[in-house]
């Protein structure tokens, strides 16, 4: 009987102790992620990510409800060069909205009164994810997507064109 009050004792502690850890991982993300962060974008991967320098310290920034072309696709590389182009180096805000599973931020990104996420499906250079994208302004991303799939903008010019979900896959078409 008191070597089961023993074990039953270091259950008790290791699963406060497990349940305390949860709680500040859980409360410390939360807070984490309804900060705006103010910085400086020192590198960009490709289109839907970048790095963000603010007081010292890299954050590493996947754009929101959207998806760009991977850089081996047709217009990756333009989707790139139009993110760096209006972001590298300059100052503007990233409103977070989750961490991802490779632990990067995902957020929105403000250049002023701009949003990168929105232009790069104004432009054609993007897709709106719908699965990742649920928020009310989703459907205005929307709507200037078919307005860019209509213009026959950027990666539009192509009527069957791989989206990255798909393409990351290994399928060829836009379908699937």
């Amino acid at each position: 009987m008191e070597q089961w009050l023993k074990i039953d004792k270091k259950f008790h502690i290791i699963f406060h102790i497990m349940f305390y850890f949860v709680i500040i991982f859980f409360f410390s993300n939360l807070s984490f992620a309804q900060e705006p962060i103010h910085g400086v974008v020192v590198n960009v991967t490709d289109g839907d990510i970048v790095t963000v320098w603010e007081k010292e310290k890299q954050y590493k920034i996947r754009l929101y409800g959207i998806d760009t072309p991977e850089k081996e696709q047709d217009f990756g590389m333009k989707a790139k060069k139009f993110t760096a182009n209006m972001v590298f180096n300059k100052s503007l805000t990233v409103i977070p909205k989750e961490i991802d599973e490779y632990g990067r931020i995902v957020g929105i990104i403000y250049i002023g009164e701009k949003c990168l996420n929105e232009e790069l499906v104004k432009n054609g250079l993007a897709w709106v994810y719908k699965k990742y994208c649920s928020e009310p302004f989703c459907d205005k991303w929307l709507k200037l997507e078919k307005e860019a799939r209509e213009n026959k903008s950027g990666l539009w010019i192509d009527t069957d064109s791989v989206p990255p979900w798909n393409f990351r896959k290994g399928l060829t078409t836009g379908k699937g």
